[in-house]
């Protein structure tokens, strides 16, 4: 159970809260480079409640401006990509991707005017087949150099999805090793739990099947320079136990096993669109192989809208089928772990009251991830640095970023190596 002050503190995300400055200390994905092609129209974009939009000139860069024009307040988002910038279709301002005014075609001739204009804006990056950018105050740090971002592009499969809640709840999702036995038990185990079966090193089982062999698992925490370790042990047979490794990655990234086992890993990378809804980026790779890109996207197809929405939603009870709950899946929501996930997200609320939930010892993982967020939050209001802000090169290694489902016969040798740096 949490106060309301620290309930605020890990939910507040919009400009001049502690949250939002926390947020704002990293760089954040706005949009996949697919959505942003070369001669493609500008994007309106929503993050930690300000209007934006996200334009690529022709000569590749990204910029990223206030919506509105800094003249009439129109939106800029319907204005034309020319002239090395993106120009207001109502007087003709032309902005370049830093904010700044280049033309004023409606200004006497040799009018300054313009050199007086700027246009709120923010740095961006591009890595990974994601734009990224950096909303907050001084110098950017740099994006950690992350395993996912590195593999070539088509080792790397992005899904895009929007829920309408708080992103913190999503987030505390992958710190829950229970739910994992209950909410996406399958009965019946068809092509999606059957690709799954081979994320598990070393196991003739499903990881449905060892999950639903002891639903109490042990777990191990470790904090590291990044954030948190979790380990979930379960023993499923005589000196046999299934290992998980999750990690929080601050601010608001969990990397988790998933189905390219050994070969990589899955991040869930959430980034408020404002307090109430989330952007949530999925990216699955693989540093051996290419992945197989049209089975995912088929299976995207099913439970995702072109347009990020669900097709699960609050308001058709996320299509849940109360026969296929005798016999087929636990949920009665289908296979997909993302729809189950995002019922259980939604159902808490606009924005969860923590002061009210009764926590057991089964969620220690938990609890331990929420002790990490806020001291990383209160050491931006002391006027420090939150942990996991990377600024100088020769400290810009994540190999020891690892995420992966395995097999163990001594449940005591369950710490990985390499160990990453402890916060001292």
């Amino acid at each position: 159970m949490l106060s309301k002050e620290q309930n605020d503190l890990l939910t507040q995300t919009g400009a001049g809260t502690a949250g939002g400055r926390f947020m704002r200390s990293y760089w954040q994905p706005v949009a996949t480079s697919d959505e942003l092609p070369v001669g493609g129209p500008p994007r309106p974009v929503r993050v930690f409640g300000e209007d934006l939009v996200l334009f690529r000139d022709e000569e590749g860069r990204i910029g990223l401006l206030a919506i509105h024009c800094a003249h009439r307040a129109v939106d800029l988002s319907y204005g034309r990509v020319e002239d090395g910038g993106l120009r207001c279709l109502y007087h003709g301002w032309l902005y370049d991707v830093n904010g700044r005014c280049l033309e004023q075609p409606g200004e006497p001739a040799g009018s300054t005017f313009k050199d007086r204009v700027r246009q709120r804006s923010y740095p961006c990056q591009e890595k990974g087949g994601l734009i990224f950018a950096f909303m907050g105050e001084g110098e950017p740090p740099l994006l950690p150099a992350y395993e996912f971002l590195e593999v070539p592009e088509e080792n790397r499969w992005i899904t895009t999805t929007i829920h309408n809640c708080n992103y913190q709840q999503a987030n505390e999702g992958n710190f829950d090793p229970i739910h994992t036995s209950f909410l996406h038990k399958m009965f019946k185990e068809g092509e999606w739990t059957a690709r799954k079966s081979k994320a598990v090193l070393g196991a003739d089982l499903s990881p449905n099947q060892l999950y639903g062999a002891d639903v109490a698992p042990r777990q191990e925490l470790e904090e590291t320079d990044f954030g948190l370790r979790v380990y979930s042990i379960r023993q499923v047979g005589p000196g046999k136990y299934y290992r998980r490794v999750t990690n929080l990655i601050l601010p608001s990234i969990a990397a988790v096993p998933g189905q390219t086992g050994g070969e990589g890993y899955t991040v869930n990378w959430y980034v408020p669109i404002d307090d109430t809804h989330h952007l949530k980026y999925r990216i699955m790779f693989s540093r051996e192989r290419p992945l197989d890109r049209e089975w995912f996207m088929q299976q995207d197809a099913k439970e995702i809208k072109p347009d990020h929405e669900m097709t699960r939603t609050a308001e058709n009870r996320y299509l849940q089928d109360r026969e296929e709950m005798n016999g087929v899946s636990f949920s009665g929501m289908g296979p997909n772990f993302q729809a189950q996930d995002s019922w259980a997200a939604e159902t808490a609320g606009p924005i969860q009251d923590r002061t009210v939930e009764r926590l057991g010892q089964s969620d220690r993982a938990l609890i331990q991830m929420r002790r990490v967020l806020l001291r990383a939050i209160e050491d931006i209001v002391d006027g420090g640095e939150a942990r996991h802000i990377v600024r100088d090169p020769a400290r810009n290694d994540m190999s020891h970023l690892i995420a992966v489902a395995d097999m163990i016969t001594d449940p005591e040798a369950w710490r990985l190596e390499p160990k990453a740096p402890v916060r001292a």
